[in-house]
């Protein structure tokens, strides 16, 4: 017996371990969450924040603070255009969906002219596996109402080099609340940090999306 099983190993001889099919394995095990990621190399497209699960659609360079906040036809054709390779179909006005994933990608219907940015997804609930599609102002705001106010600003401050919020709106709707009022006393520094952010590349040459 031992000498039928020597021969077998003989005819047999382990060679070096084929490690090809370990990585292809590993490659189709990623996350959807670093799959996602490469919507980050899109100039109008970001993952604003994983934690709070929200893409951010770039908007403009300057505004009003009397500016309409809400995510325009060709800010909403750019993301579904973007997400498509990731296999994200439209399957309502406002709704994305990966069906193999079991995840959907929401963007809030426009509320009112005059309608609080702070409010803009209220009435979309979502799933723990869902993302929001937001404009960067309405990003920003989510920051606010959710992380401290450090943490809030220092968001704040890592989007706008990407994406200008409308800032002067954003402090219009702040409310009574110590958390918001501290936030309001760094809106000047904000505004300071987004004003040198546009004048110099790569925002200074890149347009609004038509």
């Amino acid at each position: 017996m031992f000498q039928m099983i020597s021969q077998l190993f003989q005819r047999h001889p382990a060679g070096p371990a084929d490690t090809s099919k370990v990585e292809d394995t590993a490659q189709l095990n990623a996350t959807f969450a670093e799959r996602l990621r490469v919507i980050d190399r899109d100039p109008y497209i970001c993952i604003a924040d994983e934690n709070l699960r929200i893409i951010s659609v770039f908007d403009d360079l300057q505004y009003d603070r009397a500016d309409m906040d809400m995510l325009s036809g060709p800010m909403r054709r750019c993301v579904i255009e973007r997400l498509a390779p990731l296999g994200f179909r439209q399957i309502s006005g406002g709704v994305l969906e990966n069906t193999a994933e079991g995840i959907r990608m929401l963007m809030p219907k426009f509320r009112a002219l005059g309608a609080s940015p702070f409010d803009a997804a209220r009435d979309t609930p979502r799933r723990s596996q869902d993302y929001y599609i937001l404009t960067p102002t309405q990003t920003a705001c989510h920051f606010v109402s959710h992380y401290a106010t450090g943490a809030a600003i220092a968001a704040i401050e890592k989007l706008i080099v990407q994406q200008p919020v409308n800032l002067l709106r954003l402090a219009d709707y702040l409310e009574k609340s110590a958390e918001h009022q501290a936030f309001a006393v760094d809106v000047g520094y904000l505004r300071y940090v987004q004003k040198q952010a546009v004048a110099s590349e790569p925002l200074r040459s890149r347009r609004a999306l038509r």
